[in-house]
């Protein structure tokens, strides 16, 4: 009889909450904790863990808490626990500066829910969605290989950026635009004082793109602290693109609204998208160097080069004692993967599923 696999989650809220239940629904036993007893005990009330506390020999922990508390969090789970750990903050580089523990691996599931804390926990909330992790120099293969394996059985795809690096995108793709919603939620406020219609009025695409407005304003205070230099530098960017907008409007320069609505058309329309077709999959497989990280540094590579990566494992070639990449990505990015793997020393053979 196979034994049942083992996690804890620290922190119940939306995003630990839907860990903790969709690891149950996949058949893990869960033990969890939560700076509030009323949040831990309904979590044990409504089945979303087995138990409450951390279990030691737990394969992995989940560490889901407010950015400002992360770093604490993931020392305890380090010292209470013996096997992974990785956090959920939408801030990684100063909680993987430091933590220097090869057991550890900074993470960010890129997915949310209206609904807040525990109330919205959600067992399929990952599907689909697309969780980074940060691994370092010197991440541990069989950590990080196992971590993607989990994260992939909650249906979401793993890629790898630096912590630097993920902080400076995720002020763009991320805290910026809840930024900007949230600005464009208090014009319209304003406007609505005088004009009592004005929010009755907003159809679709306002309340879409105004949609991440709802959102806790609590967490965002640390989040702004956290990822200041970052977002400042984003939010600056974005004034200056709104200004020449502006100017474009005011000057009736026709020409150069176009284009800066084309451009927008055009890398809306070119967002990517995820591998969906089996037969269009080719399988690399990748002889490890014997080097801290490497492993890692294939995942990081891809999404420095945007491909996607469908599944992803290290196996043992028993034959030359060492570890071998196994990653599955489509055919029409293989060559820019092998390519670039090359470049860096690795020697990948490709082979085509069929």
């Amino acid at each position: 009889m196979i034994d049942q696999r083992r996690a804890n989650v620290i922190g119940l809220g939306l995003i630990g909450g839907s860990i903790a239940v969709a690891l149950r629904s996949r058949g893990w036993r869960v033990c969890g904790v939560d700076d509030s007893d009323q949040t831990t005990a309904r979590a044990v009330e409504r089945d979303v863990i087995d138990d409450v506390g951390l279990d030691v020999d737990a394969e992995i922990t989940f560490v889901a808490v407010p950015v400002l508390q992360g770093a604490v969090a993931v020392q305890r789970a380090l010292a209470e626990t013996n096997g992974i750990v990785t956090d959920v903050g939408s801030v990684k580089g100063p909680i993987c500066a430091s933590i220097t523990d090869r057991r550890f691996v900074g993470g960010h599931p890129m997915a949310g829910s209206e609904r807040e804390g525990l109330d919205g926990a959600d067992a399929n909330l990952f599907e689909g969605a697309i969780w980074v992790l940060t691994p370092d120099d010197n991440a541990d293969d069989l950590v990080f290989s196992r971590l993607t394996a989990t994260i992939g059985e909650l249906g979401a795809e793993v890629v790898a950026v630096a912590p630097g690096r993920h902080d400076d995108v995720v002020a763009v793709v991320s805290h910026v635009p809840h930024l900007t919603a949230a600005s464009l939620m208090t014009l319209a406020d304003d406007r609505s004082i005088e004009h009592a219609a004005l929010l009755r009025l907003a159809a679709g695409g306002f309340r879409d793109m105004t949609r991440v407005a709802s959102g806790r304003p609590d967490i965002w205070l640390d989040i702004c602290e956290e990822n200041r230099i970052a977002i400042v530098g984003a939010l600056s960017q974005l004034i200056d693109e709104l200004s020449a907008v502006r100017l474009a409007i005011d000057t009736g320069r026709r020409k150069d609204l176009l284009d800066r609505l084309d451009r927008a058309r055009e890398a809306r329309a070119n967002l990517p998208s995820r591998v969906v077709h089996p037969e269009s999959l080719a399988e690399v497989r990748i002889p490890i160097p014997d080097r801290a990280g490497a492993a890692a540094e294939v995942f990081v590579l891809a999404a420095e080069l945007s491909v996607n990566i469908a599944n992803f494992e290290v196996v043992h070639a028993a034959e030359r004692n060492q570890g071998v990449a196994v990653v599955l990505v489509d055919l029409a990015h293989v060559d820019v993967l092998r390519g670039g793997l090359i470049a860096r020393g690795f020697r990948p053979s490709v082979q085509a599923l069929t």
